[in-house]
């Protein structure tokens, strides 16, 4: 969107680039805590779709649907040159066999689907097999998005007793992971929220430093689906951060971006600079 499109154009924003933009990359959750159909996405896209840069399915909702429907949503996303991904599915499709999994990323490619992420919260299977997967991925015409993790059982909302007592990973072990990845060709590393900022008793901050030190921040992103938690990624690396939020927190999420809200620790203190 040019200034000169944009309500209140004279008002100076934070630089954001033009999409497609490989930093400050914003994914928000389709269909899954709530339904995301074609109205309200063309709503939601209309109003603010230049700061969406990837419109993703959870839980293998788009299963669920018509395929009519879901060939909408997608159209609907690429129509405002928004991204396209499965979300973590595959991590299903796999307990059911090779010829599923080459028969699910035919069906992601004929309905025109970007990115699969590739998933192993619930599953114990070898680095090997999941840097395998990246490849399909990437052999079938997709991006892949290989997504890493330090607890093990993340991704279904478990309650915090329950995912103690399943323990953590080393992180190192899930970084190394994420290079063979990236080695493999990876569109970009999702960062599994569960066990670092959500359903913990205290944040891992250490973590996501040891991640961002090792990985940098442009090829990771972050699950960041508390408002709390993204406003810690901005206000800790700036708006430039790539973030996967809630299709509700869009507009909060990029008035801390852009610079012009904030709470108390952001009002007025995130800024860009374009000399």
């Amino acid at each position: 969107m040019s200034d000169d499109e944009r309500a209140f154009s004279f008002l100076r924003l934070n630089d954001r680039g033009e999409k497609p933009r490989s930093r400050g990359v914003t994914e928000i959750r389709g269909p899954y805590y709530d339904p995301v159909g074609p109205r309200y996405l063309r709503d939601i896209l209309d109003t603010v779709g230049e700061y969406v840069d990837i419109f993703k399915f959870s839980g293998g909702s788009f299963s669920l649907m018509p395929r009519t429907a879901v060939e909408a949503l997608i159209d609907i996303c690429h129509d405002h040159d928004v991204q396209v991904s499965t979300g973590g599915f595959i991590e299903t499709v796999v307990t059911r066999g090779p010829d599923q999994v080459d028969r699910y990323l035919e069906e992601c490619r004929d309905l025109e689907f970007d990115i699969v992420e590739v998933s192993s919260g619930f599953l114990s299977i070898p680095i090997d097999d999941l840097v395998r997967l990246t490849e399909r991925v990437q052999e079938a015409g997709l991006k892949a998005k290989p997504e890493i993790n330090i607890q093990f059982g993340a991704g279904g909302a478990s309650r915090v007793e329950e995912l103690e007592s399943e323990g953590v990973q080393d992180p190192g072990a899930a970084i190394r992971e994420a290079k063979r990845h990236l080695d493999a060709g990876a569109y970009m590393i999702m960062v599994e929220s569960e066990g670092i900022t959500e359903q913990v008793r205290e944040w891992r901050t250490d973590v996501i430093a040891e991640i961002t030190d090792e990985l940098g921040l442009e090829k990771v992103m972050f699950e960041a689906a508390d408002p709390e938690v993204y406003e810690w990624y901005v206000k800790n690396f700036g708006p430039d951060v790539n973030l996967f939020v809630d299709n509700s927190q869009i507009v909060h999420l990029e008035c801390l971006r852009s610079g012009i809200w904030g709470t108390k620790s952001l009002w007025g203190r995130v800024q860009t600079y374009d000399g």
